[in-house]
C-alpha cells in the first residue's frame, strides 16, 4: 500500500509525519510501504473541539486535510521519478482516510458518477472515507462514502496465514462525482507481456518519508517485469532509475502503454533494496477481475 499526508494502513494511534509500515497483505507478500503518508491530525484536528457537531466536526477535518493537500509544494517528480500529467484527471480521484488520530489517502480509479475502484487495504469504516477532488476553480470538493465493499478473496491476514490475497475493492459516494468524470475503461484479455510499457497515475509521494510531496497527480512510464502472471503484474523503471509508486498511491491505475485503458491497480511498492518507494511496483490485474467489478458496480448502482 501508499499514500501520502497518513497511512493507507493506519496501524497505531499516534500522530507522527512520517510513512508508516504497511502491514496489508498482496498476495501473501507483506507490503515493504504505506501508500498513506502520515499527518500530525493532532495539531490538524485541535480547532476541532468545541459546540461543533459531529457533522461538522467530521465536514471541517476533511476540509483541513484537503487545505494541507493543496497548500504550495516544492518542485517535485512523483508518484517516484513521475511527471505531473493531466490525461487521466478525468479517472482518478483521491480517498481520504483516516484512523485513530492519523489521516491521509489513497488513489482511486473513476468508473462511474458514483463508484471507484480503489485498495481494499485502504478501507475504513465508512464515516472515515471520503472522495476528494477539486472543481474547475480549485475549490475542494469532499463527497463522503456511504458503501464499500472488499473483494471476497481480500485478506488482511494473508501474510500471517500465508494465503493470496486479492487486494481489490470499490466503494460508492454518496452523491455523484463532478460531470467531467468519465467512467476508465477496463482492459480485457491476457497478462502484457514482460517489456511491455505500464503507465502507473497517481496522487502519490514524490519521494520515500516527505508526505507533502504529494496531492498532485502525476504519472509514469514503467516496463512490465517478470515473474509472468495471470493475477498479477510487476512494473519497474526499465533502465533501473528510481521510479514507481509511493505512500498515497495505493488504488492508483496502472495503464495500459496508450493509456487507454487500466491494466491494473496498485497495491504493493517497494525500493530497489528493501524498504521504500521507486523500485518496484506491484498490484492486481484488473482482466481476471472484470466480472466481480461488473456485478459489484451493478450492486452497489442499486443500492446495494
Amino acid at each position: 500500500m501508499l499514500a501520502l499526508a497518513a497511512e493507507c494502513n493506519v496501524n497505531g494511534q499516534g500522530a507522527r509525519l512520517k510513512p508508516g509500515r504497511d502491514d496489508a497483505p498482496e498476495s501473501g507478500r507483506k507490503s515493504a510501504i504505506s501508500t498513506g503518508g502520515a499527518i500530525d491530525a493532532r495539531r490538524l484536528l485541535a480547532h476541532e473541539a468545541g459546540l461543533m457537531t459531529l457533522a461538522r466536526t467530521r465536514t471541517f477535518h476533511w476540509l483541513t486535510l484537503a487545505a494541507a493537500l493543496a497548500a504550495p509544494l516544492p518542485p517535485a517528480r512523483a508518484l517516484v521519478g513521475a511527471e505531473p500529467d493531466g490525461r487521466f484527471a478525468d479517472r482518478v480521484a483521491m480517498v481520504l482516510i483516516r484512523g485513530g488520530d492519523k489521516a491521509g489517502f489513497c488513489s482511486a480509479l473513476v468508473l462511474s458518477p458514483r463508484v471507484l475502484l480503489t485498495a481494499a487495504h485502504c478501507l475504513r469504516p465508512l464515516r472515515d472515507m471520503a472522495v476528494h477532488y477539486r472543481d474547475a476553480e480549485g475549490a475542494a470538493v469532499i463527497i463522503p462514502v456511504d458503501a464499500a465493499i472488499a473483494h471476497p478473496l481480500y485478506r488482511a491476514d494473508a501474510i500471517t496465514a500465508r494465503v493470496e490475497s486479492i487486494d481489490l475493492a470499490l466503494i460508492r459516494t454518496a452523491r455523484p462525482l463532478s460531470s467531467r468524470f468519465a467512467g476508465a475503461a477496463i482492459a480485457d484479455g491476457g497478462p502484457p507481456a514482460i517489456g511491455a510499457s505500464a503507465i502507473v497515475s497517481g496522487y502519490g509521494a514524490a519521494r520515500e518519508g516527505d508526505w507533502a510531496s504529494g496531492g498532485e497527480l502525476r504519472s509514469v512510464t514503467l516496463a512490465v517485469r517478470e515473474p509472468s502472471s495471470t493475477v498479477l503484474i510487476w512494473a519497474a523503471d526499465p533502465n533501473g532509475r528510481v521510479a514507481g509508486a509511493c505512500s498515497g498511491d495505493s488504488g492508483a491505475p496502472i495503464w495500459s502503454a496508450d493509456g487507454s485503458a487500466a491494466i491494473a491497480i496498485v497495491a504493493w511498492a517497494q525500493a530497489a533494496h528493501g524498504r521504500g518507494c521507486g523500485g518496484l511496483t506491484q498490484g492486481p490485474l484488473l482482466a481476471p477481475l472484470k466480472r466481480w467489478s461488473e456485478e459489484t458496480e451493478r450492486r452497489l448502482a442499486g443500492g446495494g
